[in-house]
């Protein structure tokens, strides 16, 4: 079993994001708006068990919901039917944090899957990038306007206080 993990800072608040990312039917928030998505069989896009079908890339993909958490701010879900990637027992979760210190929040995704062993570090590096890009995309349709470079260049980065960016203290 592989496990793939891949976080980021959002300067909305918890409740913000999760607001939009609850209904799992807002599949498009996650390519940019370039998909469509409809939840199968009439069910609410916060049903456990609902079953998500998404048209994107000329690609069908079908996932069901396992768990959602309102307290917790999670989703859990697995493909159902052929999965987007040449693995099995594939499940992902999200997962939004309030960030205590400051209005921002921590987003979560990960992944366990199995594979071939052989594709093992490709299957993983292509699903973390993945992550990455539907995280960006979130942010963007949030209107974040944060530069996802930005932290790592040491332009903006989370402040302890809430007040700006952390400074060092000491030499």
């Amino acid at each position: 079993m592989t496990t793939v993990y891949y976080s980021t800072i959002f300067r909305q608040s918890a409740p913000e994001i999760w607001k939009i990312v609850r209904d799992f039917n807002n599949y498009p928030v996650w390519v940019e708006g370039s998909g469509e998505s409809r939840i199968e069989d009439g069910k609410s896009g916060d049903t456990v068990s609902a079953v998500r079908n998404v048209h994107y890339q000329g690609r069908e993909i079908r996932q069901r919901l396992l768990a959602l958490s309102d307290v917790e701010r999670s989703q859990v879900y697995e493909f159902c039917g052929a999965p987007s990637l040449p693995v099995t027992d594939f499940r992902a979760t999200l997962r939004i944090r309030e960030i205590v210190d400051g209005d921002g929040a921590f987003v979560e995704r990960w992944a366990s899957f199995d594979c071939e062993p052989a594709r093992r570090n490709e299957l993983a590096g292509t699903l973390r990038a993945w992550f990455a890009g539907w995280l960006e995309s979130l942010r963007a349709s949030l209107g974040d306007g944060m530069d996802p470079d930005a932290a790592v260049a040491g332009e903006w980065r989370p402040s302890l206080h809430g007040s700006g960016p952390i400074r060092r203290l000491w030499p």
